[in-house]
């Protein structure tokens, strides 16, 4: 009986969802230094599976996103927009 209850302990504690976190950072992208800047960063931060909300700001020269922690991070954030030309930073 025992070996019954351990048994199905181990098999739910491994079939149990995970359970989502929803997140949100500002990133500092200092490179962005005109209109279309906005518009590509917006782009590169929606295309990473997870992310729900993306809000670009010009004049303060930073993002917004708000993203599910299980199915992206910080590092792929960071990466996307890079990888679109304008490196970011967590923003302090």
């Amino acid at each position: 009986m025992n070996k019954l209850l351990t048994s199905l302990a181990l098999s739910l504690a491994f079939t149990a969802p995970a359970w989502a976190a929803v997140q949100t950072v500002t990133l500092a992208v200092p490179g962005m230094t005109c209109g279309v800047c906005p518009i590509t960063v917006h782009k590169a931060l929606t295309a990473v599976p997870g992310v729900e909300k993306v809000s670009v700001n010009e004049a303060r020269k930073d993002a917004v996103v708000t993203f599910d922690d299980t199915k992206t991070n910080v590092k792929a954030l960071i990466k996307a927009t890079t990888d679109a030309g304008y490196p970011s930073v967590v923003s302090q």
